[in-house]
């Protein structure tokens, strides 16, 4: 479903940092629920201009005529109250919701923050790579002060995420973590994380590990390795030869588009 195409004041309006990893999430599912949306792109820290009217400092954030919400997993369970039958994203049945929903807070929580920072680790002193990915579908004058700002910028983020060698290292270990237990999940050779359809799980571990895993089919990121830090392309290719890797490869390939 394009994220251009209809303007009007009914459609939600999904503000949001275009390479944002929860923005990904949200993007997913909107899309595979096939909903219509208009997507507002921010530079990071220029976001806030556009937040700070919804009582937030970060994205995504989802607006309707009805409410706005402000958490990737609290705009999910609203769009699962719009999901048209055989497409929900929490299952009916109590036991297997409650397993999505365990899975996505682990997600959310431990993966998504462990993820970030470790990606900006290697890339953030790239100033080209993070022109691309920060300022696509932003507006001109956001992309002028990325132009003018980038060092203080670069250094805020920094700064606000803890990067450092030592950081990057502890999240690497946290990454691998998960992506064990998701292994452990799909060793029986089922094909989702809980039932036998896509569920939030899977839409936010996919969208989550992609910074890890660099997907052929992400609207945003980049999937080639030429130009990346060595170290960061190596443990890229492990991640990516795991079952989760695999699995979360797949759903790009399959169900991210091809709705």
């Amino acid at each position: 479903m394009s994220n251009q195409i209809v303007t009007t004041s009914s459609v939600p309006r999904l503000i949001s940092i275009a390479v944002s990893h929860y923005c990904e999430k949200v993007r997913w599912a909107l899309e595979w629920l096939k909903i219509p949306y208009v997507e507002e792109s921010h530079v990071p820290l220029f976001h806030r201009f556009a937040t700070r009217e919804y009582g937030s400092s970060s994205v995504p954030i989802l607006v309707t005529e009805a409410d706005t919400f402000t958490d990737s997993t609290d705009i999910l369970h609203h769009l699962n109250t719009l999901a048209a039958e055989g497409r929900y994203l929490y299952p009916t049945d109590p036991g297997l919701c409650r397993e999505v929903e365990e899975l996505e807070e682990l997600f959310d929580t431990k993966l998504g923050v462990g993820i970030r920072g470790w990606a900006y680790f290697y890339r953030l002193d790239d100033r080209e790579a993070m022109r691309r990915v920060w300022c696509k579908g932003t507006p001109w004058v956001e992309q002028v002060g990325f132009a003018i700002a980038f060092p203080i910028m670069r250094r805020l983020v920094q700064q606000s995420l803890n990067i450092t060698a030592a950081s990057a290292a502890n999240s690497l270990q946290e990454i691998k973590q998960i992506f064990d237990t998701v292994n452990q999940q799909l060793a029986d050779n089922r094909p989702y994380l809980v039932g036998d359809k896509l569920s939030a799980a899977d839409i936010t571990f996919a969208a989550l590990a992609a910074p890890a895993l660099l997907p052929p089919e992400h609207p945003v990121m980049p999937s080639q390795l030429d130009g990346i830090k060595s170290e960061m392309a190596t443990t890229i290719k492990e991640l990516r030869a795991t079952p989760a890797g695999m699995y979360a490869l797949r759903l790009y390939r399959e169900q991210r588009h091809f709705s």
